[in-house]
């Protein structure tokens, strides 16, 4: 039986364009639950749960947030892999504030945003990682987990987003806590079902 050929490489552009699309759609994904109030995982959830309890902005509190992740990153993923993933990270920062000036969602509806944000947050995140690239803190450590333990990245990161989500009960209303969760399953439920041992990991 012959062996299965090993997937070429993304070429310098490929990667370029699907990082930047990453960037774009997660970036669409955090705007809209900026709009609703809402929070979700990771050290994206993080920054706007701190946001919404201090006056420092978003795109300042995610790239400082996740600093202390990219000394980790190099360690255990290599320079390219963190280099990428800063600049996602820089990105998704400035994308982000962008968005909210040019979108109008004043009259969005919650459940809508919730949904559609993590929608679009998860599948931004899954570009990124099958392009050697993540948004740092928690998507470094369940990234790692599932290489080093093969444990589904989805439910790592599923686990310590439910801590964030959780946090968000002594800043935000309870009905948005709850729509949080909600968000926050679906984000990593996208993660789980498409991003697996064995299955493609863009390398």
């Amino acid at each position: 039986m012959s062996a299965v050929p090993a997937a070429p490489p993304h070429t310098w552009v490929e990667d370029l364009l699907s990082l930047a699309t990453g960037v774009y759609v997660v970036s669409l994904g955090l705007c809209l639950l900026q709009a609703a109030g809402a929070v979700t995982g990771g050290t994206a959830g993080l920054s706007l749960l701190l946001s919404y309890a201090t006056p420092v902005g978003f795109g300042l509190l995610f790239v400082l947030i996740n600093l202390p992740a990219f000394a980790v990153a190099a360690w255990k993923k290599g320079l390219a892999f963190t280099l990428k993933s800063l600049a996602c990270v820089v990105g998704v920062s400035f994308a982000t504030r962008l968005q909210a000036e040019v979108l109008d969602l004043a009259d969005l509806d919650k459940l809508y945003g919730v949904v559609a944000g993590n929608l679009l947050a998860g599948v931004g995140l899954l570009i990124l990682f099958r392009h050697g690239a993540s948004l740092g803190g928690f998507n470094i450590v369940a990234l790692l987990m599932q290489e080093k333990l093969g444990l589904r990245a989805g439910y790592v990161q599923m686990v310590l987003d439910v801590m964030v989500v959780l946090g968000s009960a002594f800043v935000v209303d309870p009905g948005v806590v709850v729509l949080s969760a909600l968000g926050a399953v679906v984000l990593n439920i996208v993660l789980a079902f498409n991003h697996r041992p064995g299955r493609y990991m863009g390398l």
